[in-house]
């Protein structure tokens, strides 16, 4: 086999994927029914949230002191393993197919895909691999039942829900990216 297989394997790469998809596909059966107004982006936040949260189990190896031991450098494949999974679960909406009407613009699923998984990655560098989803399902929790977002920040808290143009959505989602990924990409998962 070849380390990148291996390195799927262990990760739980096909598992997660399989729930990112079955995620995605109960949200389109849900706006197929009616379970979303047209505007409305929890949905599609949902179901970003979910597969980023899917994902981030993947975020921790098997033996965490196997890893820092390895021969390998770990910092650009730890970059590379959170861009690609917010890639992928922010092109796993996109591709479902909804009745008259999309789910979300592509910049809102880029910009919320891109946060949630560099919230995810701060997750895993501050508290593990297996407690990642953590924090993107705590700022999700917080961001549905947050007050209207009238200043700063109840708009950072509310970032996810933004619409695409929004700038403190933008930079929130771009700050939580830099972070998330540079402190997973150098420190790793925690033990």
């Amino acid at each position: 086999m070849r380390w990148l297989t291996l390195y799927a394997r262990s990760r739980q790469v096909p598992a997660s994927l399989a729930a990112v998809v079955i995620s995605a596909v109960t949200v389109w059966a849900l706006a197929r029914d009616g379970g979303q107004e047209p505007g409305d982006p929890r949905l599609p936040v949902l179901v970003l949230a979910t597969g980023v949260m899917a994902a981030s189990i993947g975020l921790g190896g098997q033996d965490l002191a196997l890893d820092r031991t390895a021969a390998i450098r770990w910092v650009p494949r730890r970059a590379a393993h959170v861009l690609l999974a917010g890639a992928v679960v922010g092109t796993v909406p996109l591709t479902v197919p909804t009745l008259e009407t999309d789910l979300a613009t592509t910049a809102f699923v880029v910009r919320d895909s891109a946060g949630l998984m560099g919230l995810a990655a701060l997750g895993a560098a501050l508290s593990g691999g297996r407690y990642a989803w953590t924090l993107p399902f705590a700022w999700l929790s917080v961001s549905f039942f947050a007050p209207p977002p009238t200043s700063v920040p109840t708009q950072v808290a509310a970032w996810m829900l933004l619409p695409p143009g929004t700038a403190a959505g933008t930079w929130t989602a771009l700050a939580l990216t830099v972070a998330g990924t540079t402190a997973y990409a150098v420190a790793g998962p925690r033990r």
